[in-house]
């Protein structure tokens, strides 16, 4: 019994030394216990050897990620400012190539700074700082961008709020993923059509909604929409690269909200709910 309590104790003092950073093994002789704590060390040594590769890897990623994003910045300008002026000098003939570099560098653009976000905000690089503030005042913002692409496709965006609230968010990247919501709604609605951006008050979140009337999303595809580079079947014949409801999901989630789309089906619209945390001072 004496022998079985020691061991017990020695046991409850390597795991509080493990789980504080602080275990050391005792001097090494044949006894069972002493085993165990040498079989220990080694279990605690091969799993910082692991997180110290995994961190490593981690700081590759993010090294090369921001090489990546400050190498590439000027050449796609260059490659955008090149293309204006072919645009103004090209006879009718060959505008519409030199219209289909400008997508594609816009695009290529686009998919470099999505991708520089999500790797900064997944490696914690960038923080989050949701403060309380008018609800009211993030959907006026992120409408406000929205209007100039909505409006080459004369598509109506109107807002439907009965009352303000207040919600914990960090103003810029909630935008950013409102906007993302806003940007596929407009993109994949008809034109002539109406987006709609309306506000639910609860007792613990604050939900804005966005509602189009575009193709929908097949109930077996919802589960899969907000994971990286996926894109529905109906999305096909769109400019697209599938990374920005991807990202958009990661910021509501690094605020501690959450994201989901409910009453869509194919060729009768969706329906994106954002869930941001409520503030009552």
């Amino acid at each position: 019994m004496f022998g079985s309590n020691k061991i017990v104790l020695r046991l409850d003092e390597m795991l509080t030394d493990a789980i504080n950073g602080t275990f050391t093994e005792s001097d090494y002789n044949e006894s069972e216990l002493s085993r165990l704590e040498s079989k220990f060390r080694q279990y605690l040594t091969g799993k910082e050897t692991e997180a110290e590769k995994i961190q490593a890897e981690r700081t590759a990623i993010r090294e090369l990620v921001t090489d990546i994003s400050h190498q590439t910045k000027t050449p796609i300008a260059n490659i955008s400012l090149y293309t204006q002026l072919l645009e103004e000098i090209s006879p009718s003939g060959l505008l519409p190539y030199v219209q289909q570099i400008r997508m594609q560098t816009e695009k290529l653009d686009f998919l470099v700074q999505a991708l520089t976000k999500i790797s900064r905000l997944e490696s914690n690089m960038i923080k989050l700082q949701p403060k309380a503030q008018p609800v009211s005042q993030l959907i006026a913002q992120a409408v406000q961008e929205a209007k100039g692409r909505a409006k080459t496709k004369h598509i109506s965006i109107r807002t439907k709020q009965e009352r303000d609230a207040t919600a914990l968010y960090d103003a810029r990247w909630t935008k950013e993923a409102l906007g993302n919501l806003l940007d596929n709604a407009v993109k994949y609605s008809p034109e002539g059509s109406t987006v709609t951006v309306f506000v639910r008050v609860f007792e613990l979140f604050v939900c804005i909604g966005v509602l189009d009337e575009g193709m929908g999303i097949a109930e077996e595809e919802q589960a899969q929409i907000f994971e990286r580079f996926y894109r529905g079947k109906n999305a096909a014949d769109e400019e697209g690269s599938g990374v920005g409801l991807y990202l958009a999901r990661m910021i509501v989630r690094k605020e501690h909200g959450y994201m989901k789309v409910a009453n869509s089906s194919e060729g009768r619209g969706s329906c994106f709910y954002v869930y941001l945390r409520r503030y009552e001072g």
